[in-house]
């Protein structure tokens, strides 16, 4: 059944620590292997530091000797493509996220020495370090920020077609590189975060359908906060019938568990849980007519209240098929233990005779209280309950 999209999201910043108190019913700490997994993805495996560099427009190299002391201008510089790309990431207690990308940038272009004109290939080494910190949390969106972007040049390797390379345009191309490169990388960076931002934040703000019966709104419910071992935020989740009106639930505070060697922890409080069930569980009124084929002891039941039934009721014939009636009474319960979950309902049971001549004929009304063991488990990306008579 469609619940959550949450373990679909991972999220960009903010931190829960293993005594933080939580203050909405639902509540996600994330460890940094698994944020680096996904910014990584976003980033790099998604091509879009690549497609953003790729728009990079680098200044003419122009300098005095190299070969034969002739002056040496470099012009069309381009990037070709970005090799081997490296993401990690770092939390910073009370700051934020420390994002750092390694990676060698190819580039083409023009070389002219005095009067020999030819092609210039350059393999820079870069390692981009940038402390990212969100803030100006507003209905449910915050902004990311970027603090402190450092740029660092590594080796760089020069291919002319000639071979014929001096050690003064290996000079001219590294100064010129090591003075013009940060500030163009830095803000490409920023507009890549910003994307991923953007991107994490629209599966933070979301509308899931459960069945017919409604929806679920969960959105960003504050600031991130960061520690130095967990990432992680609060999510505001509101349960919506159909029509718009709102289910409420409990939403004070509580803890999530220290993620140790997991990955990701969401928290679900109990209340927002029994919210979702009662959109879920909404079963109609079910009949059955109690003949031989389907209930086997129902001619016996029906001939033990034929004789019970008092004498002065002549409409009362043992030949009306003997009917039960099951209505859901109240809105389901989930209890949360230790390892257990159970799911409470309360049903009507209604046993009672139509006559042939006229309204039916109530025999018996029971209120009678189910105890369902509730199986959790992850599929699809969707959190599901399966139910089984305890």
């Amino acid at each position: 059944m469609t619940m959550l999209k949450l373990f679909g999201i991972i999220f960009f910043c903010g931190l829960l620590s293993p005594s933080q108190e939580v203050l909405s019913g639902l509540s996600c700490a994330v460890s940094p292997g698994a944020m680096q997994n996904v910014l990584s993805d976003a980033i790099l495996q998604n091509g879009l530091l690549q497609q953003h560099l790729q728009g990079l427009v680098l200044p003419n190299i122009m300098g005095e000797g190299g070969l034969l002391n002739s002056p040496t201008s470099i012009t069309g510089l381009h990037l070709v493509k970005v090799q081997l790309p490296r993401l990690s990431v770092v939390l910073l207690p009370g700051i934020g996220v420390q994002l750092t990308i390694a990676a060698k940038l190819e580039l083409s272009g023009n070389c002219l020495v005095g009067l020999l004109s030819e092609l210039i290939d350059i393999l820079v080494d870069v390692n981009i370090t940038a402390n990212i910190k969100c803030t100006n949390f507003e209905s449910g969106t915050v902004q990311v920020v970027i603090e402190d972007c450092l740029c660092i040049l590594g080796a760089i390797k020069i291919k002319l077609l000639s071979g014929l390379l001096s050690l003064s345009v290996n000079d001219i191309v590294l100064n010129q590189l090591t003075a013009t490169l940060p500030g163009l990388l830095c803000p490409v960076v920023d507009i890549v975060v910003n994307l991923v931002n953007i991107q994490l934040l629209g599966t933070l703000n979301a509308v899931i359908p459960v069945g017919t019966a409604g929806t679920i709104h969960y959105q960003l419910a504050s600031l991130p906060f960061t520690s130095g071992l967990f990432l992680g935020l609060d999510l505001d989740g509101a349960v919506k019938q159909v029509g718009g009106s709102i289910i409420p639930h409990d939403s004070s505070p509580s803890a999530l568990p220290p993620l140790l060697d997991k990955l990701l922890v969401l928290g679900l409080r109990q209340s927002f849980l029994n919210a979702v069930l009662s959109l879920l569980i909404q079963i109609p009124p079910q009949t059955f007519t109690c003949t031989p084929e389907v209930f086997s002891g129902a001619s016996r039941l029906q001939e033990a209240i034929t004789t019970l039934v008092p004498a002065g009721c002549p409409t009362c014939h043992g030949t009306s098929p003997l009917s039960i009636k099951l209505t859901l009474f109240g809105n389901p319960l989930i209890l949360l233990e230790e390892n257990k979950a159970t799911v409470e309902l309360s049903v009507m049971i209604q046993v009672f005779i139509k006559r042939l001549d006229g309204p039916i004929l109530n025999l018996l009304l029971l209120k009678a209280d189910l105890g369902l063991n509730a199986h959790v488990s992850i599929a699809g990306g969707r959190l599901v309950l399966g139910l089984s008579l305890g």
